[in-house]
Order: C-alpha cells, then sequence, then structure tokens
C-alpha cells in the first residue's frame, strides 16, 4: 500500500468516516491492533492496488489497525 499525504484532514476525516457522527481530531483512542493510545488527527491514509483507501492508525505501517479498530481511551 501507498501512504497518501491528506492537505485537510478534517475535511477528509468527516467525509470518509464509515459510521455517523465523526469524532473530533482532537480527541483520543485506542487502537486494538498496537495497544497505543494514539490522537485521531494524527491518523494515515493508504492506497491499495485497487485504488481503496483506509484511514489508519497514526503508527502504520507498523501497526495495521484502521480506523474501525480504534476504542474510546480510558
Amino acid at each position: 500500500m501507498t501512504e497518501i499525504k491528506i492537505e485537510d484532514k478534517q475535511e477528509y476525516f468527516t467525509n470518509e468516516y464509515p459510521f455517523s457522527n465523526p469524532p473530533k481530531l482532537t480527541e483520543k483512542r485506542e487502537c486494538l491492533h498496537c495497544g497505543e493510545t494514539i490522537i485521531i488527527g494524527d491518523f494515515k491514509v493508504f492506497k491499495d492496488n485497487s485504488n481503496n483507501e483506509y484511514i489508519c492508525c497514526p503508527n502504520a505501517p507498523r501497526c495495521d489497525g484502521t480506523v474501525i479498530d480504534w476504542m474510546p481511551s480510558k
């Protein structure tokens, strides 16, 4: 997969968030794949060979977690 640089992260996240009511980019979540607490706004976007885009953990590519793997921090 290839990382894509996103100029306006707020707009991208709002438009591409797969669930209703996207959280604020300043909120924290725990990534279930790497176990680290992340700030949502630090997300990365990767594109696969079929041109599908994925909102990924800030620790990617070391971590393979995506937005669906982020849970509210304790």
